[in-house]
């Protein structure tokens, strides 16, 4: 996962993936950098949160920035402190998981002006599999919503095109069309197309041919965990 700014914001629409990619994003940093903080802003989507994952971040000394003890898995509205003081600290490269729509990314603009002078991107993950964002009106009126709720401009989109397991190359190249479509209508990069590592053998022609990101899947339903 590419990315030299000190702070990467991913959001995008309920069903994104934007979860998954802040974790994969969070441990691939830990490679080259001292210190990395995860900054867990979902407050809508009490289903897929990275604090749900706790355990896999401080395996890999990954700080993890969310509600502490019984409010972690508070259907609620919170947001932790803790990110101010990462914000400025230098040696740190933060990765926020945002929420998606515009009601999560309204959490996002509560720091506007502590982070408007910042090594800041705003990127906005799109799954075109799901619905609102399976069409270009719809990804553009989502991504004006985010903008606008947050007061930052996006300035790359990530194809994250997935139906989980059930995933088929034809979905990905679906959503890669999509996204390319979106990038082009916002004037913006599509940066990547992540693909979930258990697809590699079959998405090696399409990885040959577009810039593409293997990623882990952490978050599962519960019928999948052992």
């Amino acid at each position: 996962m590419i990315k030299k700014n000190k702070i990467t914001i991913l959001s995008g629409h309920f069903g994104s993936g934007k979860t998954e990619i802040s974790i994969n994003l969070a441990l691939t940093e830990k490679r080259t950098h001292e210190k990395v903080a995860i900054n867990d802003l979902d407050i809508i989507n009490p289903y897929f949160r990275s604090r749900d994952v706790s355990s896999i971040f401080q395996q890999h000394g990954v700080e993890l920035i969310a509600p502490k003890n019984r409010l972690s898995t508070a259907d609620l509205p919170i947001v932790s402190g803790e990110m101010y003081r990462v914000l400025h600290d230098h040696r740190y490269r933060l990765i926020v998981d945002a929420g998606g729509d515009k009601d999560g990314a309204t959490a996002l603009g509560q720091y506007y002006h502590e982070w408007k002078d910042l090594n800041l991107e705003l990127l906005f993950v799109l799954n075109g599999n799901r619905p609102y964002v399976s069409t270009l009106e719809g990804a553009l009126y989502t991504v004006n919503q985010i903008e606008s709720a947050s007061r930052l401009k996006v300035s790359g989109i990530i194809n994250n095109t997935n139906i989980g397991s059930e995933t088929s190359i034809k979905d990905i190249e679906r959503g890669y069309e999509l996204s390319s479509s979106l990038a082009e209508e916002l004037e913006i990069p599509l940066l990547y197309t992540t693909i979930s590592v258990h697809l590699k053998k079959e998405a090696e022609n399409f990885a040959n041919n577009y810039d593409v990101v293997f990623i882990e899947r952490y978050m599962k339903m519960p019928w999948e965990k052992e």
